[in-house]
């Protein structure tokens, strides 16, 4: 196998000293699925199942001399965008995109914690929806994200619909709305996708559990390495779906808080399928 025919993703975001979300988790889901993986890291930040307890974020300028490292030299095939904290970093990120032409663009507009602490300054919101959501080929709010970005309250399938269209106008192409925060959940979680024509519903089993720390980070993840390797975007976000189900169901129990998704979960299915 040459070099070129390795699927490569990159992503840009913020470390986890707990390991559960962040770089950490993207690294861990893109080994997982057989894709080589490569890091920007935005910011450190010092984290363990019962909350985040720093936020230290890089230069702008750290952000743009990694990505540029990467994309001289081995080259990108997909990329996910996660915490990015600032409008300075936003910025810089989206000039680099720009600069290398990536199309393959997952965005995770990661803005708050589940402990509530801010990972994206508020004046920093504008510039996720001018500069980086119109070079996304995917963007995966979760519901209070969607919320900030369609700048309206969702309380039902309908209000999901309507945030959709507002975030596919400002640029992004496909809009997956997760439903992990629905409020009329029952026994089923239903992520709403939505590419400007047409509107398709991705269910999965709700799984009664406090261990989803990362859930985003890595459903987003499994996307981008899935779209490296050549999936169309529906096939990808699809996989990536398959993916987080599993390692939600097949939980770690780790930690005094919420704890990490498993993520060698969707893996050892398979194995165990095929053995």
């Amino acid at each position: 196998m040459s070099v070129t025919s390795v699927p490569r993703a990159l992503t840009i975001a913020g470390s986890d000293s707990g390991g559960g979300a962040g770089i950490q988790a993207d690294l861990k889901t893109f080994q997982e699925l057989d894709v080589y993986g490569m890091s920007a890291i935005t910011a450190v930040t010092v984290q363990n199942t019962l909350g985040v307890h720093g936020v230290y974020p890089l230069p702008s300028s750290a952000a743009a001399e990694q990505i540029e490292a990467v994309g001289s030299d081995i080259g990108v095939n997909a990329l996910k965008i996660g915490m990015l904290f600032s409008p300075d970093i936003i910025r810089t990120v989206a000039e680099q995109i720009r600069r290398y032409d990536w199309d393959q663009v997952v965005v995770d507009p990661v803005m708050i914690a589940k402990g509530g602490a801010e990972l994206l300054r508020t004046e920093a919101v504008q510039a996720l929806k001018s500069e980086l959501l119109p070079l996304a080929l995917v963007v995966t709010p979760n519901i209070p994200e969607a919320e900030v970005l369609a700048g309206m309250n969702i309380r039902s399938m309908q209000d999901r619909r309507e945030a959709a269209r507002c975030i596919h106008d400002l640029g992004a192409k496909i809009v997956v709305i997760k439903g992990g925060h629905a409020m009329d959940m029952e026994d089923e979680v239903i992520d709403l996708i939505y590419d400007g024509t047409m509107f398709t519903e991705l269910t999965g089993k709700w799984v009664k559990t406090v261990h989803t720390h990362g859930t985003g980070c890595t459903f987003s993840a499994a996307i981008t390495a899935e779209l490296a390797k050549g999936m169309s975007p529906m096939e990808a976000i699809t996989s990536g779906r398959a993916f987080i189900q599993a390692a939600i169901e097949d939980g770690l129990n780790l930690g005094q808080g919420h704890g990490p998704t498993n993520h060698f979960a969707y893996r050892r299915r398979h194995q165990e399928v095929h053995s």
